[in-house]
């Protein structure tokens, strides 16, 4: 494997786009924290969020390669957030910059908000208020190179609340944005269970064309098992989505690749439409130096790059993490090679 690609600040959760030329990476900033590990995730505890861009993506990497843009936004220059600027995305859209990001509200509930810039380097204005309709954690945002529409994929079991949310709108309680209630009763390492009970799946949501609302209300990403062409299981924990939504397009086909959680894959599905269904692929990446494996997916100069993280300069420290790229592959019918940690 590659050595990292940022050493002088903890970086995780990379989401990479390619911008004016050059390859900007938006990841999460890990810190040092005395809050002692737990399945919650309260030690990811980050504040803040850095850019960085590169016009290469071969070692060795330093900052004469990579460029650190600094701080382009923090906890306190959004409105509504308390804690927990986790993992971003970006997207370039009519002219501007969107920044995605999750963070806990005041009652400590995760939402989606977006900030806005001139420049893929930031900074960023974050809006006043979340992103009406949205929850949980990690998006991924995702601008059809053919079409020009624009998608949110998100978020995360445990930690990320999704389990939180399992009513249906035909239930009649969803709120005016298609939201279920949220059951704190399933905060917490909850998830369903059982061989007759079908996974969780991520949420996708189609764009205004303002880039900061739902066009429509968040829907399922339904991952299918090719085997069954039916909906994955809850007990298969090696396939069922847990986090890291990311979408990227070759071809005519989308891929969208997530991280399995407690089994540490990065894993990817096919399908002919960004709002799915998907039917599972293949894995991407093994497990990795650390709890967490997140990652996203870019083609730079004809080339398809995987970026990811591990904990290779904290030794094992698993809220520490850095940020990594390797070169991937496909296959003659598309299929992507795995990559070895």
């Amino acid at each position: 494997m590659t050595p990292p690609l940022i050493t002088h600040l903890y970086t995780a959760d990379p989401s990479a786009h390619v911008f004016e030329g050059k390859v900007y990476i938006y990841p999460s900033h890990d810190r040092e924290t005395d809050i002692k590990f737990n399945d919650n995730g309260d030690q990811y505890d980050m504040a803040d969020y850095h850019v960085f861009s590169t016009s290469t993506l071969e070692p060795p990497y330093g900052p004469d390669t990579v460029t650190d843009h600094g701080v382009v936004l923090r906890t306190e220059d959004v409105p509504w957030a308390s804690k927990q600027l986790w993992a971003p995305d970006a997207a370039f859209k009519n002219g501007k910059y969107y920044l995605f990001f999750p963070a806990r509200d005041k009652a400590s509930i995760f939402r989606i908000g977006v900030a806005v810039g001139d420049s893929p380097a930031g900074p960023f204005k974050a809006d006043p208020e979340p992103i009406a309709g949205s929850f949980s954690i990690d998006p991924a945002s995702f601008v059809d190179p053919d079409s020009g529409d624009a998608y949110l994929y998100f978020g995360g079991l445990w930690g990320g609340q999704l389990q939180c949310y399992q009513g249906t709108v035909a239930d009649g309680k969803a709120d005016a944005h298609g939201v279920p209630p949220f059951d704190e009763a399933w905060l917490g390492p909850k998830e369903p269970k059982g061989s007759d009970k079908i996974a969780l799946f991520p949420k996708v949501a189609p764009l205004a064309e303002d880039m900061r609302s739902f066009k429509e209300p968040a829907r399922d990403l339904v991952i299918l098992a090719p085997e069954t062409e039916e909906p994955i299981l809850a007990d298969d924990h090696d396939r069922r989505f847990f986090e890291a939504a990311w979408m990227h397009k070759r071809g005519d086909k989308y891929y969208f690749s997530y991280s399995t959680g407690d089994s540490h894959y990065l894993v990817y599905a096919i399908g002919d439409s960004p709002l799915g269904p998907f039917t599972y692929a293949g894995r991407i990446l093994e497990p990795v130096l650390g709890w967490t494996t997140h990652h996203s997916i870019v083609e730079f100069e004809g080339r398809w790059w995987l970026f990811h993280h591990d904990c290779e300069m904290s030794k094992g420290v698993s809220h520490l993490r850095n940020v990594k790229v390797n070169e991937i592959f496909y296959d003659d019918e598309g299929k992507i090679l795995p990559v070895k940690p």
